[in-house]
């Protein structure tokens, strides 16, 4: 039986007892929890097989879809997520956390138990259709990823974007997922409108990497195809080369982002790794397990872009870091991004053409 034990981050899970396809090493209990149980080595494990973690679905029956952001360092005002939890299963994402609000681990649970919100579009409408609502571009994508694999089977995102494209609304959406272009027709149809923006993020060139990294999000390859193909039907696109490793993946900036241009995008971004709360215990599991003759050297750069700490959640700073490592990244970037013209900022969406449609009901006006 497992053992219970005060709750912790503790060390990574003997590796039988770790799922294949997934990215967190442990399934400790997050931060609000009293204890925790996990499989221990009692020495009699050896030839048990690989567990198989099957995702599990949650229905959110959420009462508003719209997250407004006051924060001075993000670029959106107000945003929609149609899940909670991420299948794709990046070790470094900042949204782990979130999943111990509801009593789950940040671990394993976080891309295993994923909560959906099936009425996202129903919410959306009424929102628009409020009295003195005023439009801002709908970010997607910045907590959790729209286009994960459930997207498949239960369309909320493109959901959300019929009804964007029905009032006119501008949206932007940050992905890893060649699923995207499933979308394509909508996402063309609000780009001709200048009511649309696409960020794809690729963080290595390294099929390897990416497997072990992010598990379960589509290959560089395929990433770079998908921003070859939304460029081609006028969508405007981004390559968010985020997040950047010191030790781990920097060393790919360059080449990142002379990929994306060659493939189409014409705005480039990128974000510091940021480790909060539960996110540092699991990132150094995976380092120990993924990367242990260089776990020390990576840690050791990351800590010194943050004042010798794993993070640093100051506005400003926590996206960027301090210190010669970070002004380096930052510094090639501009470089990069000179060298490949590529813009730093995107073109403001418009949100002029806004309209809620008439229903058939209405009566109809008189002039």
């Amino acid at each position: 039986m497992p053992t219970i034990i005060p709750a912790r981050q503790s060390d990574a899970l003997p590796e039988p007892f770790r799922p294949s396809g997934r990215g967190a090493k442990s399934n400790a209990s997050g931060r609000f929890e009293s204890t925790t149980s996990e499989p221990v080595d009692d020495g009699w494990h050896s030839e048990a097989p690989a567990r198989k973690l099957k995702t599990t679905l949650i229905r959110d029956a959420a009462r508003t879809i719209i997250t407004t952001n006051d924060s001075p360092d993000i670029s959106f005002e107000q945003s929609v997520n149609p899940y909670r939890g991420c299948e794709h299963g990046c070790i470094y994402c900042f949204a782990r956390p979130s999943h111990a609000y509801w009593g789950y681990s940040a671990g394993l649970d976080f891309e295993s138990v994923i909560f959906f919100k099936p009425g996202a579009a129903e919410l959306l409408r009424k929102a628009f259709s409020r009295r003195g609502y005023e439009p801002r571009t709908l970010a997607m994508g910045s907590n959790t990823d729209p286009y994960q694999p459930v997207e498949r089977e239960l369309r909320i995102t493109r959901s959300v974007l019929e009804t964007c494209l029905a009032y006119r609304h501008p949206v932007s959406i940050i992905t890893k997922s060649a699923g995207v272009l499933r979308d394509i027709d909508l996402l063309g149809a609000l780009a001709g409108q200048g009511l649309a923006h696409v960020a794809i993020s690729v963080t290595t060139l390294d099929p390897r990497l990416a497997r072990t990294m992010e598990p379960r999000a589509s290959t560089p390859a395929r990433r770079l195809d998908a921003i070859s193909k939304l460029a081609g039907a006028g969508v405007p696109v981004s390559i968010f080369t985020s997040p950047m490793i010191p030790g781990l993946n920097d060393h790919e900036l360059d080449a990142l982002l002379e990929a994306g241009a060659k493939a189409g995008a014409s705005h480039a971004s990128y974000v510091l790794l940021r480790l909060p709360l539960e996110v540092e215990p699991l990132f150094r599991q995976w380092l120990a397990v993924e990367r242990p003759l260089s776990a020390k050297k990576i840690m050791g750069l990351i800590e010194g872009t943050r004042g010798g700490k794993a993070y640093d959640s100051r506005f400003h700073a926590r996206m960027r870091g301090e210190g010669p490592v970070a002004d380096l990244i930052s510094k090639r970037f501009a470089r990069a991004c000179r060298a490949n013209g590529l813009s730093r900022k995107v073109a403001p969406l418009r949100t002029d053409l806004f309209q809620v449609p008439e229903k058939e009901s209405d009566q109809l006006s008189l002039f």
